[in-house]
């Protein structure tokens, strides 16, 4: 993390063999941008971790986590009309929390710029759905520049926040999965750190800043005159690129991953299809696309997801009364999932089976075992999870949240039964409460969640006093993406700060029925629940237990640390299987003849699982000694 740092300041030109995610880093200090924020997202967390790795005291920007996407984006804008080119990161499904102030970015004078780097998610790799963060760009009239590989990230960064700073206007950078965490050997530039203009610029005549109504025409005419401009410059942009030798025949237009795949699966054809590679998508540099038309008989267009270029691309073709034979997406799956080299072979197969091949029928793909998604070993939720369930009658309701303990709705545990974005639990567990006298309804939400989209819901559900209750899973941490603090741990990105305790913001809304119990104390969390659910109106339990994967690298870091690890007493041991069937800690085994043993590996000796054995056959933990 140190080389990393230094290297990120380096003030020579140099190459290096980084990931995607950490050139974007470097692109930021070279382009001067002052105000860096985010909330933490798969596939944008190591944005950050490339930013903490540089000294606070050197960062030659200011950067935060905020409390969600939508607060991210408004002090992203306020840093951006006070003069400083600003920058706020966040995956596809932060868009939606951002809209609300998103779709008004384009429509003010942003004077210090503002780029917008979107980790979107094709594949749905770590995201609830793969929406094509696209539409949002149209819909905001707001430019969209989209990399393929690192060099690119780095090199389309710069040229983003120079373009916003021109036009004073906001540009998205549009990442997707595998390009932010793809590696590449990238020449960076020199830099040097220029001066740090503090003064506040703001001035109200760069505005107006107010969206009246009677400033909605104004402000649209200015913003599409912006995009107009945007668009001459992609006619003549390097980020436009004709790659192969023409072929009259057959060409390809596309962008960002596809066209490297496209590039791998054309590897050896002869002849090869034209490709012109778009870097800006968004507007469309409507020239250089009819002249590429023009000069072919058939043009597939190659996109990801939905079929916004194609059907801006025909419409083109139309316009300019062009008889070339446009070729899009064929059958649903087109629709789904990444365009990696396979699938991308698959395609350009379909459209042209005498240039690709199909793949063999006789190659047989490997059968692997099932692996679904588990909680750590020692995780905190699972004993809730577990304690929760011999609480509640198996015909009652209840609701997840986004985070690690989404992942009750699996077996053994089939705790929350639906499931949409972070702080809905509490709303859809309100509606599910009425006109519900026969079932009780339980929500969960984790403590990060809590503070990004939890209050409204919360307080929602005490004005209108719908009878549900909530159990809050604190584990001290943004567990999920990557272990960053949120307002309740007491330490923000850059410093030590006040803790704003969860029971406290509670009792501040006017909770009263508040319970709080260490979810290793199975039995009385048990107990607790009862007593939570049996309450007449908006309940709170608070599960606590912190996240053991932190807590464990955190432990392992202190001199003398020795590890521990529970024991099966196979005397003891009734074959029961409790611990399996029902705890489901992924260290424990279970052979074939039925006997039980722990994975050392795996095991952290934390002891949760000693007082779920009905024989009392697992032993407390021990040093071992390793």
């Amino acid at each position: 993390m140190k080389h990393m740092g230094e290297m990120l300041l380096r003030p020579d030109a140099f190459h290096e063999i980084v990931m995607a995610n950490t050139a974007l880093v470097r692109a930021m200090v070279e382009a001067g941008t002052r105000v860096i924020t985010s909330y933490p997202g798969s596939p944008t967390p190591e944005i950050a971790a490339a930013i903490q790795s540089i000294p606070a005291a050197r960062r030659p920007f200011y950067f935060e986590f905020s409390t969600n996407e939508k607060v991210a984006t408004e002090v992203a804008y306020g840093a951006s009309v006070n003069g400083h080119l600003s920058t706020v990161f966040f995956k596809s499904v932060g868009l939606n929390v951002a809209a609300d102030i998103f779709v008004q970015l384009s429509l003010m004078n942003l004077i210090g710029g503002l780029v917008v780097v979107l980790g979107d998610d094709p594949g749905a790799n770590s995201s609830q759905n793969e929406q094509d963060n696209r539409h949002y760009a149209r819909l905001a009239y707001t430019p969209v520049l989209e990399p393929a590989d690192p060099t690119e990230v780095y090199l389309y960064y710069k040229e983003a926040a120079r373009l916003s700073r021109r036009e004073q206007m906001p540009v998205i950078v549009r990442l997707t999965t595998h390009v932010c965490h793809a590696k590449q050997k990238v020449a960076f530039s020199a830099w040097q750190p220029a001066p740090f203009e503090k003064a506040p610029r703001f001035d109200v005549a760069n505005g107006p800043y107010i969206p009246l109504p009677a400033y909605v025409g104004e402000h649209k005419q200015k913003t599409l005159a912006k995009l107009a401009r945007v668009r001459e410059f992609a006619e003549s942009s390097d980020l436009i690129e004709r790659m192969g030798a023409p072929d009259k025949a057959r060409g390809v237009i596309t962008w960002g991953l596809p066209a490297l795949s496209l590039l791998d699966v054309l590897a050896g054809v002869d002849p090869r299809p034209d490709i012109l590679k778009l870097g800006i998508t968004y507007p469309l540099a409507s020239k250089r696309i009819i002249e590429f038309l023009k000069g072919h008989q058939e043009v597939l267009i190659l996109e990801e997801l939905d079929d916004l270029m194609e059907n801006e691309i025909k419409a083109l073709a139309f316009d300019a009364g062009l008889t070339t034979k446009i070729i899009g997406k064929r059958d649903a799956s087109d629709w789904i999932g990444e365009y990696t080299p396979d699938k991308v072979r698959a395609i350009v197969h379909k459209v042209w089976p005498d240039l690709i091949p199909a793949l063999p029928e006789t190659v047989e793909e490997m059968q692997v075992p099932d692996r679904p998604p588990q909680m750590c070993p020692g995780c905190g939720h699972r004993s809730a999870f577990h304690a929760i369930k011999q609480a509640l009658a198996k015909s009652d309701i209840t609701v997840a949240d986004i985070g690690c303990h989404t992942l009750g709705y699996l077996p053994p545990y089939e705790m929350g039964q639906l499931l949409m974005c972070m702080g809905a639990s509490t709303g859809m567990g309100s509606g599910l409460a009425l006109f519900n006298e026969t079932r009780k309804v339980v929500v969960f939400m984790g403590d990060s969640t809590f503070f990004h989209a939890g209050l409204p819901g919360i307080i929602n559900a005490l004005h209108n006093r719908h009878n549900i209750t909530m159990i809050v899973m604190e584990n001290g941490t943004t567990a999920m993406t990557g272990h960053q603090n949120h307002a309740g741990t007491g330490r923000n990105f850059n410093q030590e700060t006040d803790k704003i305790p969860i029971r406290k913001v509670l009792e501040g809304l006017g909770v009263s029925a508040i319970f709080e119990i260490d979810t290793y104390q199975q039995k009385q969390l048990t107990a607790l629940v009862q007593q939570a659910v049996a309450v007449e109106g908006f309940s709170v339990v608070i599960a606590r237990h912190p996240c053991m994967l932190k807590f464990g690298r955190e432990q392992r870091r202190k001199p003398g640390f020795e590890p521990h690890r529970v024991a099966i007493d196979q005397e003891v041991c009734e074959r029961i299987h409790t611990c399996v069937a029902q705890f489901g800690c992924p260290s424990f085994v279970r052979g074939e003849d039925g006997q039980i043993d722990i994975n050392p590996e795996l095991c952290i000796g934390d002891g949760s699982c000693v007082q779920v054995c009905p024989a009392g056959a697992i032993q407390p933990p021990f040093k071992t000694g390793v």
